[in-house]
């Protein structure tokens, strides 16, 4: 898996004060995205197990509590990411006791394969469906179109 950016410190990306890492590759490349840098799959920098280590320390840093972690892209669940996607959120519900994760993608949540639900499967919060140019309000939380849905999972 490769990442374009991470904001160890972030209160933009989801609730609270979070960490926050933007992956690379997305096959939806929905009209007006504001990520475009982020849709090829090879773009941006390998996200290496140093990287993976840093946001489990920074999410358990006591200097500067956080809420958890938010994973958008690109997209965390395109195929090339989910095995990757798969083991961070693993480690952050082992290691991260009462850590939130929350998850952009632009697939809907039926449209999920078995790696991509097994991902969902671990997470608090899917925001779910591609970018839609002609219903994007900026007056939505946490979502671009009145299309994409923000599931509570728990």
């Amino acid at each position: 898996m490769r990442y374009h950016q991470y904001y160890p410190v972030d209160i933009v990306n989801g609730p609270g004060t979070r960490c926050t890492l933007f992956v690379s590759g997305c096959v939806h490349e929905c009209p007006g995205c504001y990520n475009k840098s982020t849709w090829r799959l090879n773009s941006g920098q390998p996200f290496t197990q140093e990287m993976e280590d840093r946001i489990i320390a920074d999410l358990n840093d006591t200097r500067v509590k956080r809420q958890g972690v938010s994973l958008s892209g690109g997209d965390p669940l395109h195929p090339g990411n989910v095995a990757d996607i798969l083991r961070l959120v693993k480690r952050v519900r082992a290691e991260c006791p009462g850590k939130d994760i929350w998850v952009w993608t632009g697939y809907k949540i039926d449209e999920l394969d078995a790696a991509q639900q097994e991902v969902v499967d671990l997470i608090n919060v899917l925001v779910d469906g591609k970018f839609v140019q002609d219903l994007k309000d900026p007056a939505l939380i946490w979502r671009g179109s009145s299309n994409q849905v923000v599931h509570k999972l728990r």
